[in-house]
């Protein structure tokens, strides 16, 4: 409720100054017309004229307050994504553009006569030159940010600012590898070098998730942002936010297209495990780190003729099959299966194949075929190896 009022405040000054301007422009307009016209203008026409000026005046003014106070609430709630470099090159451009508005102020109220215009609306007319010469100096000194490296030293900008100091290739993440939560274990086992990088898009359409009608979204949404959280609290200083690219993006290109075209930009390397970027990345010649061919990587091998010990839960797609799946969560088919389901048995590989989602293991009942013991004793029966699961 505040800040709607301190906005209402704003927009009324912003408002007021308009009109006054408005005002003395309408008295000007009068006075010259007054003055040609062969006919005295009636009393009527020169009080309804600057009323209506400085209505219409008002209103413009208070719509473009309220416009800028928007834009300036809008920068206040992004301003902890915004990089340092960017906040001390606005400061500069703030500090250096009052060096011009001085002299303006000073030579203004030096050459023009009070008589002739109203001290109001020159006081007016000032403020609002001092506010876009103030921000004509921020828009140049953001553009210049790369030269003002000296502000910071030690500490490149722009992209550059993403690559550590030993030369590691920054990583992008992507919205799923956030949303799948590996990527944090991965860090903290230190897996990854160099800086990651989040893209602002990334992060909107991370907070499009979170904010999301299906509950199901809503909490994967939530649930990367808890990973980021986790990421600049336990790791910090490897996560940077990036909200100035370095390259174009057309209006209709999706986040994927956009991970692609800024990872070229910056010579940076996509944390994801998305099929179809990874396929889009390769073909325009960018480096992927998929963390599921990861995570096959560093599955155990597993050779034919091996033993295993698996539970059954499932049955298979083919007849009498059963399905278990291995600590890591590798699948393992198990040939007249069907019949332990819900058991615990022994099982010899038979063949191991290699998938684009995963590793499938098939296997045979270890003691398929024999037959039991005369006492009925052992570790396993001529049933299947059957372990009955509590």
């Amino acid at each position: 409720m505040g800040l709607r009022i301190f906005g209402f405040m704003f927009s009324a000054v912003i408002a007021f100054a308009t009109s006054v301007i408005g005002h003395a422009l309408a008295k000007f307009f009068l006075a010259v017309v007054e003055n040609n016209a062969k006919l005295p203008l009636s009393p009527l026409y020169k009080t309804l004229t600057p009323v209506g000026v400085v209505f219409i005046f008002a209103i413009i003014g208070f719509y473009l307050g309220t416009r800028l106070f928007r834009g300036m609430a809008e920068v206040a709630n992004s301003l902890k994504r915004i990089p340092a470099e960017d906040k001390i090159a606005s400061t500069f451009g703030t500090l250096i553009s009052l060096i011009p508005v001085v002299l303006v102020w000073a030579v203004t109220l030096t050459l023009v006569n009070p008589d002739h215009f109203p001290m109001l609306a020159l006081v007016a007319v000032l403020l609002l030159a001092s506010v876009f010469i103030i921000w004509l100096g921020n828009v140049i000194a953001l553009s210049m940010k790369d030269e003002m490296k000296f502000l910071l030293p030690g500490r490149p900008s722009g992209a550059s600012a993403a690559a550590p100091a030993a030369g590691a290739t920054p990583k992008l993440l992507d919205t799923n590898v956030i949303i799948d939560g590996r990527i944090y274990d991965i860090c903290r086992a230190g897996f990854l070098e160099g800086s990651l990088i989040l893209p602002g898009f990334v992060l909107e359409e991370l907070h499009h998730i979170a904010d999301s009608a299906d509950a199901l979204r809503r909490n994967r949404g939530r649930r990367g942002l808890d990973i980021l959280h986790q990421l600049q609290t336990e790791m910090e200083g490897s996560l940077r936010i990036l909200d100035r690219y370095k390259v174009t993006f057309a209006p209709g290109d999706g986040v994927d297209i956009k991970l692609v075209k800024l990872a070229k930009a910056m010579g940076a390397d996509i944390v994801t495990n998305d099929y179809n970027l990874n396929k889009v990345a390769k073909l325009h010649g960018v480096r992927v780190l998929n963390i599921n061919e990861l995570a096959n990587a560093v599955k155990p091998v597993v050779l034919p003729g091996e033993e295993l010990v698996v539970t059954i839960v499932r049955e298979g797609k083919e007849y009498n099959q059963g399905v278990g799946y291995l600590d890591d969560g590798t699948m393992v088919v198990v040939e007249n299966g069907k019949k332990m389901l819900g058991d615990t048995v022994a099982v010899t590989v038979s063949s191991v194949l290699q998938t684009v989602a995963g590793k499938m293991i098939f296997a045979d009942l270890k003691f398929e075929g024999q037959e039991d013991s005369d006492d009925g004793s052992g570790s396993y029966s001529g049933r299947g190896g059957r372990r009955k699961t509590t």
